[in-house]
């Protein structure tokens, strides 16, 4: 009787496990990038529309759609998504067809579709798919996976979905991200390095063989932007009326913040800056905040990143760690590249702060991914 009662009372302390730490940081995270949205927007919002709280209140209610999607999702069974895998992978194939006939173009890139006053943005909804099936296929091949054929399956399909999303939305970025997402995953769950190595290598030196083409061309002018973009990197003043504003914009911004910054609201660049309240809001950080305050949210990453990690190690299967795994390679990639762009350490190619940068269907899709990764540490120990 006693022992009956003792595995009840353990399993509902197992079942009311909550990883608190996670939840701070998220919640911290969330509500700093509402406050440096508001402060980053306010007054090109009020110049364009009148209201300086137009991108904060465009953005407040995806955020608590999100929150509201993570709390829910982080009580459904994890291993529920890995039944649903197809439906999930299909869904997200067919929102990225859907843009073809039906996607609305904002600044020159053709990425969202909309119902109503709603936009979706089906790149997002791709990431989350790709973690969900390369974890499902992970698990389905296993052993096979060492060989070139158990490989190649694995990183075919995310593949096809990279492909879909630079080729229908041409956003690369985002392609860049799902391969990295991928890559991170089976990196984790195969032997050996050997492979990534070498591809490593392989990678490095096309890039290389790519900058030295750009440079060596006599003929960037128009026919590719992304050469541009190349040419505006490694020269950001031959192109400051141009590919480079928003980068030269971005580093005066840090430039001017100093060690405390400016003082919240008080960003000149901002002014100058277009769409600062996107891609580039870390250059904002920096210049109100300053390094203090840019350190100190980089390290709110590390620390979300290492929660991640922990929970990983600690989940009850594999999936479950695939999964956290997957999350942890989507944000730890995007903080990685954003920063890269602001600092012009790597081309300027789009990628948003996660749970900073304006963006509904960003916040609500990494939200939900954080929602899986809670329902996986609620079920750490059982």
């Amino acid at each position: 009787m006693n022992l009956n009662r003792t595995a009840t009372l353990k399993k509902q302390r197992e079942e009311r496990y909550v990883d608190y730490s996670l939840i701070f940081i998220i919640l911290f995270l969330v509500m700093f990038g509402l406050i440096m949205l508001y402060s980053t927007s306010s007054y090109d919002a009020n110049l364009q529309t009148g209201d300086p709280a137009y991108y904060f209140k465009h953005q407040l209610l995806p955020t608590i759609i999100g929150l509201s999607f993570m709390i829910v999702i982080s009580f459904i069974p994890y291993k529920l998504w890995q039944k649903m895998t197809v439906i999930i992978y299909g869904v997200a194939a067919l929102l990225l067809i859907l843009v073809i006939p039906f996607g609305r173009t904002i600044n020159g890139a053709r990425r969202w579709i909309y119902i109503g006053s709603v936009s979706i943005q089906p790149a997002e909804a791709a990431k989350v798919a790709t973690i969900v099936f390369t974890a499902t296929i992970i698990i389905k091949l296993q052993k096979n996976l060492t060989t070139p054929k158990g490989f190649g399956i694995a990183i075919l399909f995310p593949a096809i979905l990279a492909f879909m999303v630079y080729k229908i939305t041409r956003n690369l970025s985002s392609a860049v991200i799902i391969i990295g997402i991928t890559v991170i995953m089976l990196f984790v769950a195969t032997p050996g390095y050997k492979r990534y190595i070498l591809g490593g290598l392989a990678l490095a030196a096309f890039i290389a063989a790519v900058i030295m083409i750009v440079v060596n061309s006599k003929d960037n002018g128009g026919k590719n932007y992304r050469f541009e973009r190349i040419l505006a990197w490694l020269d950001p003043n031959a192109y400051a009326s141009d590919k480079s504003f928003q980068t030269l914009q971005a580093l005066y911004a840090i430039g001017s913040g100093g060690i405390f910054g400016k003082g919240l609201g008080e960003s000149m660049q901002k002014m100058k800056l277009p769409e600062a309240q996107n891609d580039m809001i870390f250059s904002i950080i920096c210049e109100e905040l300053g390094l203090f305050g840019a350190i100190a949210v980089m390290i709110m990453f590390i620390l979300l990143i290492w929660r991640l990690m922990v929970i990983a190690n600690n989940a009850p299967d594999m999936f479950g760690a695939l999964l956290v795994i997957g999350v942890m390679g989507h944000i730890a990639i995007q903080v990685i590249l954003n920063i890269a762009v602001v600092t012009n350490t790597i081309p300027n190619t789009g990628i948003t702060l996660p749970f900073i940068s304006y963006g509904g269907s960003a916040v609500i899709i990494q939200l939900a991914e954080v929602g899986m990764t809670l329902n996986v540490a609620r079920n750490i120990g059982r």
